[in-house]
């Protein structure tokens, strides 16, 4: 075991569980680790796992063995989560010989019949801009499936809430004319995740997926944003709680949770990406962490701008879009 304590943040490097932690992490293959934690320590378990789609990182297995794996994993994380926990999914697509394979629905069974927990809200993550189809539509959005454990979970609305359309909106009628129609903390984001454009505005939690010039681009192929995860940490857990994330990649499920006071474990048998996923909490604790901050809007090209006008974690998506 190897403990890094550099400014406020414990980093632990261990292939077996240990309590004394701000950072989990273990170069290790999921399921051999997750044995080792103990039952119901974490509040959430957030993950995008591999989609079996043959990138270098993945070692292609038919659909059958693929499915199967993935089951005694969901086993193993629901074992670990906490009663009150909850349980986030991040899917997109399995596809073979130009079929299409909707891996949300296949889990479902994993989840409800098999485990017996209740999916809360089945979040649809859209974004704007990625990989080309020829013989079909271009696929634009991936979805989060939240289960949770128990009836009486975390969910902390107002952690997350979005500012009222119409803030200063009362009711015209009835016993309640003349009060606030709405929440005066904001109102609740909606399962349709869309941060691309004035997100705090439309409701939409539309996140740039992390290609090409984003700022928390790695070398990770398959790299989801911290944003994406921010909500459900500050909605799904409390202070100090634990994060579990068995598919780690490049730490940005780990990164969410050290924003916002948590603490997190995180699980990949890439050396490289855990080496990845240290050097980025390093940039965090010394105040340098490449990020796209949450609700930030997203630059919407006129067609009049000079290139020096163009910001250039801009540039790419004015690129695809002309593609389009």
């Amino acid at each position: 075991m190897k403990i890094f304590e550099n400014q406020k943040i414990r980093v632990v490097e261990s292939n077996i569980y240990t309590s004394l932690f701000d950072v989990l992490i273990a170069n290790k293959d999921t399921l051999d680790f997750l044995k080792t934690i103990p039952d119901e320590t974490v509040e959430l378990v957030v993950s995008s796992p591999p989609y079996n789609i043959g990138k270098s990182y993945e070692n292609r297995q038919s659909f059958k063995e693929y499915l199967g794996f993935q089951k005694q994993v969901i086993e193993e994380c629901y074992r670990v989560l906490k009663s009150e926990g909850n349980f986030c999914w991040q899917v997109g697509n399995y596809v073979d010989k130009g079929e299409i394979f909707p891996l949300d629905i296949y889990y479902y069974d994993v989840f409800k019949f098999d485990l017996g927990m209740k999916l809360r809200n089945r979040i649809v993550w859209h974004f704007g801009h990625g990989l080309h189809a020829s013989k079909r539509f271009s696929g634009r959005y991936e979805t989060i499936l939240w289960f949770s454990k128990s009836d009486d979970y975390i969910f902390n609305l107002d952690s997350v809430r979005v500012p009222s359309k119409y803030p200063g909106k009362r009711h015209f009628k009835g016993d309640k004319k003349g009060q606030p129609s709405g929440n005066p903390k904001g109102k609740n984001p909606s399962d349709i995740w869309e941060i691309i454009s004035n997100d705090f505005e439309s409701c939409m939690w539309d996140m740039p997926n992390v290609k090409s010039n984003h700022p928390e681009k790695t070398i990770h192929p398959c790299q989801y944003p911290i944003e994406l995860v921010e909500r459900l940490v500050l909605s799904m857990t409390t202070l100090n709680g634990i994060i579990l994330d068995p598919f780690m990649g490049v730490g940005s499920a780990l990164l969410a949770a050290l924003l916002h006071d948590r603490k997190a474990i995180g699980v990949d048998k890439e050396t490289s990406y855990i080496n990845i996923a240290k050097s980025r909490i390093d940039d965090l604790q010394n105040g340098v962490l490449k990020k796209r901050e949450l609700g930030k809007p997203v630059y919407k090209p006129t067609g009049k701008e000079k290139v020096s006008q163009i910001p250039k974690e801009w540039e790419m998506n004015i690129h695809q879009e002309k593609l389009l």
